[in-house]
């Protein structure tokens, strides 16, 4: 049980690492484009990130939720929205008894 209850910890604290820097380079992103990405695939081509990183939990990268608000610009001089957060599409809870999802 201990053995599997660190696993699970190691994991949700790489996603946590993982949701920080995609949020981070987001808000970068936005600032320097004056627009906010479509998708995470924009931040690879544009060469904020390698490649989309693996969710830990669901071990695929393609199953980041992504959040966009058409209304919601971040910075005054934004001319278009986008993706303004990201969330891990795990089903399930965390073991503090979170949705991986609220994340």
């Amino acid at each position: 049980p201990n053995y599997r209850t660190s696993i699970v910890r190691s994991r949700e604290s790489v996603l946590r690492e993982h949701l920080f820097t995609m949020r981070s380079l987001i808000d970068q992103y936005t600032l320097d484009k004056k627009k906010g990405p479509q998708s995470l695939d924009d931040l690879v081509s544009e060469g904020y990130l390698r490649e989309v990183p693996t969710d830990p939990i669901t071990n695929s990268n393609s199953t980041w939720e992504t959040e966009t608000d058409s209304g919601a610009l971040f910075a005054g001089d934004q001319t278009q929205a986008g993706i303004i957060d990201v969330h891990s599409g795990a089903a399930g809870n965390s073991l503090d008894g979170t949705p991986y999802s609220s994340w």
